[in-house]
């Protein structure tokens, strides 16, 4: 059967599940390329839904609002991996092609299913264990030491559904609420580290370099690529990690493998099968964006090239902060980005349109050069500026000191 194409473009239609700001800017690419992008957002106001000619307004859990997106598409894919694994199933088997397949999304879906299938690999992970009650825990606690890391096997994100307890009553507490949790051990980390790789249906594989993501209350705050002082042995093994999981599992897309570097090596975090936080900085830090690649993948085109275009890239993330206050008195948001510009005409700047609140992604900012610490200097002080109208010392205004 012939893929579907637009009928005024002649070329594919992408339709993606949510109409958050990976699908904004997946349609940012898809414009480039002349492809369009059709959302499916949960209302008019989402991030995508702002932007893209295409929307369809309707729940990701709704099989006939998935139905509706697929029609005529030439491909179905993601934003996000909530999606019920039985509704892509019926689209595949009504003809319309999945990427990921749902073979494949479940192992980002199911953390459960995810740590199945690498113990059965043999890749690293932490140790973990199935828990349904409190004398599991409490096993497991015996084996690997207070305090333990229970999550939820599905349905978390951006430090969501993760908890870490510190006796048996704070895990009976969650395990009645939530009934079977994922345990794991807390591992002694160095650091955070993202492996990211595209893979087409052909098995055409790309990857970008290892990069470092830096958490704050359980969400990505900044991104430094490459990651600092890791050494190529390591970064080479991480990314033949993130390669050897897209090829046994069949990702078409991008594949995420979130890392925890210890003193050993790295060890498996999660998974997601998407374009995600830890490689934003690849738009303006590389030759081909992972919003980019992911439509290549997904379309089986041949990949792009994803040489870093300076030697350090750093990407910080607006977070709502005071300006997102109700009582906010400073500048609004629009003299806030006159200011920021002025003061950071090479920083990149991009706005999810979204409404604001305390802690949620409002947009990044992306800064390109050779010293880290100048790069990453520049970047947190422009993100600061946008979130809480507060500007660093070093980036004072002119008048508002003398040089």
């Amino acid at each position: 059967m012939p893929a579907s194409l637009h009928p005024h473009t002649g070329l594919p239609v992408v339709a993606m599940v949510g109409g958050g700001q990976l699908a904004r800017m997946t349609h940012q690419a898809a414009v480039a390329l002349g492809q369009s992008l059709r959302v499916l957002s949960a209302g008019p106001a989402e991030s995508a839904a702002l932007v893209a000619a295409d929307v369809r307004i309707g729940n990701h859990d709704d099989l006939d609002a998935l139905r509706d997106l697929a029609d005529g598409a030439t491909v179905l894919t993601f934003d996000h991996e909530h999606v019920p694994t039985a509704h892509l199933e019926a689209l595949e088997i009504a003809g319309t092609r999945v990427a990921p397949p749902p073979t494949a999304l479940v192992h980002a879906q199911d953390k459960l299913v995810l740590r199945r299938a690498l113990a059965a690999a043999g890749e690293p992970q932490p140790a973990w264990a199935e828990v349904g009650s409190v004398a599991d825990v409490a096993a497991f606690a015996g084996d690997h030491g207070w305090p333990v890391v229970l999550k939820t096997p599905r349905g978390g994100y951006d430090g969501k559904g993760v908890f870490v307890v510190g006796d048996e009553a704070e895990a009976g507490a969650l395990l009645e609420r939530h009934g079977v949790l994922l345990a794991e051990e807390r591992v002694a980390m160095v650091r955070e580290l993202s492996a990211q790789v595209a893979r087409s249906p052909f098995g055409q594989v790309a990857v970008w370099p290892v990069v470092e993501t830096v958490q704050r209350d359980g969400v990505c705050a900044e991104v430094y690529a490459p990651a600092p002082g890791l050494s190529d042995e390591l970064a080479t093994a991480a990314q033949e990690l993130a390669v050897r999981i897209a090829d046994r599992l069949g990702v078409v897309g991008m594949l995420a493998v979130e890392l925890f570097q210890t003193e050993d090596g790295v060890l498996v975090n999660e998974l997601a099968m998407r374009p995600h936080n830890s490689g934003h900085w690849t738009i303006e830090g590389a030759r081909t964006s992972q919003f980019e690649q992911h439509l290549r993948a997904v379309l089986d085109y041949p990949l792009g090239a994803t040489a870093m275009t300076a030697p350090v890239v750093v990407m910080a993330n607006v977070l709502g902060g005071a300006a997102a206050d109700d009582d906010w008195s400073g500048p609004a948001l629009d003299e806030r980005i006159h200011h920021f510009m002025a003061h950071w005409p090479d920083v990149k700047l991009h706005w999810y349109g979204k409404g604001q609140r305390r802690g949620r992604k409002l947009g990044h900012v992306t800064a390109l050069g050779e010293d880290l610490a100048e790069v990453r200097a520049r970047a947190v002080a422009a993100a600061r500026y946008l979130a809480d109208g507060v500007v660093d010392p070093v980036f004072a205004f002119a008048h508002d000191h003398e040089h």
